[in-house]
């Protein structure tokens, strides 16, 4: 049977997708369904003092307005707390319509509900809301210099870190660079907007919901409306678009429940475009400082990175900026340290490699600047002073292939017919630049519950309730337990998207594949031995040693000799056999949480674990008009095992053209003096679109990490790494410019 692990097979969602068959959680009808939608603040903080309803209540159609004078009560959200991964659900821990308080310029103050879309459109912009205004705290670049030192983030990374004195080091170095970079904020525009619908049958709460975490979902609206969980089910089949923007429950989900619950309906909440900027959290902006000391022939002595990132005053998950500036490079003395600022602004939230998306911008942009000031190669400089073990702490690095991802994107791009000198190379009236950059990203494991089972007719049934985001999970699971069972890939059947599932993990952090990977391949193995000691006298497996056997042909065999799964359920009479891994009692996830983070822990103290890569990029420049146009890209990964080569290439393509996004024209502009998103729509919010992505040439090395579930490191994440940097360092080489301000756009070349 030709080994299926790692074939470049078509999503199993596929058809479904392309020919509009998948339902996502807007196109769920139920009986007497109706509409709600958001009224949102207008000022950065305060209380409201007015709430004039009348004009929108006497619109046809409209069924309540919701304000805090009359709508349900809920529980407060719970306090975040590591030993309890669900409690980080919470966008943010304002309770909506259950206050008067306004902690930022976009917050909810009201919900309309009516028989339709539209009704409740127009009726929102009936609604007159007055207002106490408080002093308020909204530019990120004047609260700055108060950001005060970050300790950890909710994945227990330290803020800061050192070894030697990086300071006097630089110093002393006979050639530096110290550098200040700035990127913007940016927000989330997957194609599919957040969108909920919920219905209530008594005490019991069914949500249709675009979420990257089924169960946090599920545990935040249980506590939230002081229900069991089981009388919660969350329904995800197809998210959309998620990139982090849906791995937290933001106010779209809530209300749609509680309009749900106070109208008596069932309710359907779709964000507009405008919403999901005013009521989504995003990408923190930053400020940073990367500064690099090295002798005469470019080996680092001192590494200097520092930011400063935003919080909301009312939430937000802090990103760790300097995270990669640990682990890339062989410096004798490294200094790291992140601060943050608390702002009175929608809570900041995960967006694609959050951190170090942005952090590698400024690390690899002040690597190629310090290669100009020496005369070396940027890709020599990177060979000299790559580490052997983790530079700031010695751990192990479990699998690290960095300097071949160099020598084999070079090759494929044509690194050696570069000339060094910025603006030495031209197409025409066009100045050509290239440019390279590291991409990192760290591994992470998460817990994972899944069941398998094998039926009597040589069938696969896996269930577990993880997340499709377009990135083809459930095809991937497919063929893992294809791989572990042996069994043909259209033999499997998989169960996904249902808190009636077993509980899955997030969404994120490039770590569902590896995560469910983990628990299937234990659960298939338990089957395995479960058949095996079923073989009876007569059978050929009978009396053999289970670790002989071979998962092949579907069934087990030892050498030439063996049976199909079928023959053994058939003689032993069974029609079929389960395995678990994972529990969903209380003590049995105490339990898991436990298991989970001493792992982590144990792991994080034994080894550096990460995915990583080299981006290669060519831009055309106008010197007339400073227009940047990239012209070429090669990215090759080491992402470990590759279990679905196009899948693979398809998340890592996904994250660099999100990464040119990053580079050349994304960002979310805040008024400083109302703390209001000035653009806040797709017209003047710059996503690369078809013309602004060039054939994008993706390979990966598929060379397994062994201290990971099957070899995998994980690929959605890193591929917008290292991105931001490559063009920057495209476009000094083709201008001499060099920009340190992202986005880099045509006004800061001209």
């Amino acid at each position: 049977m030709t080994p299926i692990l790692g074939r470049p097979v078509d999503r199993l969602d596929g058809h479904a997708k392309t020919t509009g068959a998948a339902r996502y959680s807007a196109e769920y009808d139920y009986p007497d369904l109706v509409h709600a939608a958001l009224v949102c603040s207008t000022v950065a903080r305060g209380r409201v003092t007015g709430m004039d309803t009348s004009a929108a209540e006497a619109l046809p159609g409209v069924l309540a307005v919701l304000t805090h004078h009359n709508s349900p009560k809920m529980r407060p959200a719970q306090r975040p707390s590591p030993l309890n991964l669900a409690t980080l659900a919470p966008g943010t821990s304002v309770n909506y319509l259950n206050t008067d308080e306004v902690h930022w310029n976009g917050q909810p103050v009201a919900v309309v509900v009516a028989q339709t879309l539209d009704a409740a459109l127009e009726a929102a912009d009936l609604v007159r809301v007055t207002y106490a205004e408080a002093p308020s705290t909204v530019d990120f670049a004047a609260a700055a210099p108060a950001a005060r030192p970050q300790k950890r983030n909710a994945m227990l990374m330290s803020g800061s870190g050192k070894k030697g004195d990086a300071a006097a080091a630089l110093a002393a170095a006979p050639v530096s660079v110290d550098l200040r970079f700035t990127t913007p904020m940016h927000s989330h525009n997957a194609l599919e907007p957040h969108a909920t619908t919920a219905s209530w049958d008594g005490d019991q709460l069914t949500v249709h919901d675009g979420t990257q975490n089924i169960d946090w979902t599920r545990r935040h609206l249980a506590h939230r409306f002081g229900v069991p969980l089981a009388g919660v089910r969350v329904l995800s089949a197809f998210v959309g678009g998620g990139f982090g923007g849906k791995g937290m429950v933001w106010a779209g989900t809530l209300l749609a429940a509680l309009a749900a619950r106070a109208t008596g309906r069932p309710v359907r909440l779709m964000l507009t475009r405008e919403a999901v900027y005013r009521t989504v959290g995003g990408r923190t902006p930053s400020t940073q400082r990367v500064a690099l000391g090295a002798t005469t022939d470019g080996r680092l002595t001192s590494l200097i990175h520092t930011s400063v990132t935003q919080l909301g005053r009312v939430g937000g998950h802090p990103e760790q900026v300097v995270s990669q500036s640990r682990h890339l490079y062989a410096a004798e003395n490294i200094f790291v340290e992140q601060r943050q600022v608390e702002l009175d602004a929608v809570a900041n939230t995960s967006m694609r490699a959050p951190g170090e998306s942005i952090g590698t911008y400024a690390l690899e942009a002040a690597m190629d600047e310090l290669a100009y000031e020496l005369g070396v190669d940027p890709i020599e400089l990177r060979r000299r002073n790559e580490p052997d073990r983790n530079p700031l702490d010695g751990k192990a690095f479990s699998h690290r292939r960095l300097l071949d991802a160099y020598t084999l994107g070079a090759e494929r791009f044509g690194w050696a017919d570069r000339t060094p000198e910025p603006g030495s190379m031209r197409d025409g009236r066009w100045l050509v630049g290239m440019g390279v950059a590291a991409a990192y990203h760290p591994a992470w494991e998460l817990p994972a519950n899944v069941t398998v089972r094998l039926s009597a007719d040589g069938s696969v049934l896996v269930r577990c309730a993880f997340h499709e985001m377009g990135m083809g999970a459930a095809t991937a699971q497919a063929q893992i337990a294809a791989h572990a069972l042996g069994v043909p890939m259209g033999a499997v059947r998989v169960e996904y998207g249902d808190s009636d599932l077993p509980a899955g993990p997030g969404a994120g952090g490039s770590a569902q594949t590896a995560s469910i990977a983990a628990s299937l391949l234990e659960a298939c193995t338990k089957l395995r031995r479960e058949v095996a000691g079923l073989a009876r006298k007569g059978s050929p497996l009978h009396g053999k040693r289970f670790e002989s056997l071979e998962a092949r042909d579907g069934g087990l065999f030892a050498g030439a000799a063996g049976e199909t799964y079928a023959d053994l359920l058939a003689r032993a009479g069974r029609s079929h056999v389960d395995a678990a891994v994972g529990s969903e009692s209380k003590l049995g996830q105490v339990a898991g949480q436990a298991r989970f983070m001493t792992k982590f822990l144990r792991d994080s103290r034994r080894w550096v674990k990460a995915a990583a890569g080299a981006q290669f990029c060519e831009v055309r420049v106008d010197p007339d008009t400073g227009e940047v146009r990239v012209s070429r890209w090669v990215g090759v990964f080491d992402i470990g095992t590759v279990v679905n080569a196009k899948t693979a290439a398809s998340q890592l393509r996904g994250g660099i053209v999100m990464g040119l996004g990053l580079a050349l024209g994304e960002e979310t502009l805040v008024d400083p003096a109302t703390g209001r998103v000035v653009n806040a729509n797709l017209a003047e919010y710059h996503v690369p679109v078809h013309a602004d992505v060039p054939r994008i040439d993706v390979s990966c090395l598929d060379d397994p990490d062994p201290t990971m579930p099957l070899g995998v490191l994980g690929a959605g994440e890193v591929g917008i790494t290292g991105v931001g940097g490559a063009v920057a360092n495209a476009v000094f080489h083709a201008t001499g410019r060099r920009i340190r301000d992202l986005p880099i756009t045509l006004d800061k070349l001209l």
